[in-house]
């Protein structure tokens, strides 16, 4: 289950609004081995496209390296999709390097209702889990 405050949620939402019709996509850090969503970190996506995301390669290696030097590690991982549901595809799941994240998907496909989901994903695996909000 993925336990992340309304705030961070909402800037995530956010994030995927503001950068509609492309893809959206960043990280939140929380401190090694706690499970706990804390800092977010709004990344480019290098693609700038509505149908793909990748985060720039010297981005992430900055942003990996701060985590590291700051004893964190990426809690969620996450990216908006514009016109498909809130599912990973095969792309995602190809990319899904990090075996303990939460894989966060925003559909922006409706003005109104976004559609906020958390999956695990390890070895192709694709499983949703429940999303809490809290304070």
């Amino acid at each position: 289950m993925l336990r992340i405050s309304q705030e961070l949620a909402d800037r995530i939402v956010a994030h995927a609004r503001a950068d509609h019709p492309d893809e959206a996509c960043g990280v939140i850090a929380g401190p090694v081995g706690s499970d706990r969503p804390e800092r977010f970190i709004q990344m480019e996506n290098a693609e700038r496209s509505p149908t793909f995301y990748r985060f720039d390669s010297m981005e992430q290696l900055r942003v990996w390296r701060e985590m590291d030097d700051r004893d964190e590690e990426p809690v969620v991982i996450y990216h908006s999709h514009t016109a498909t549901e809130a599912y990973p595809s095969r792309t995602d799941i190809s990319y899904a390097s990090e075996p303990n994240a939460h894989y966060v998907l925003v559909s922006t496909r409706d003005e109104v209702d976004v559609e906020f989901r958390s999956y695990r994903i390890a070895d192709g695996v694709v499983t949703e889990e429940e999303v809490t909000f809290v304070k």
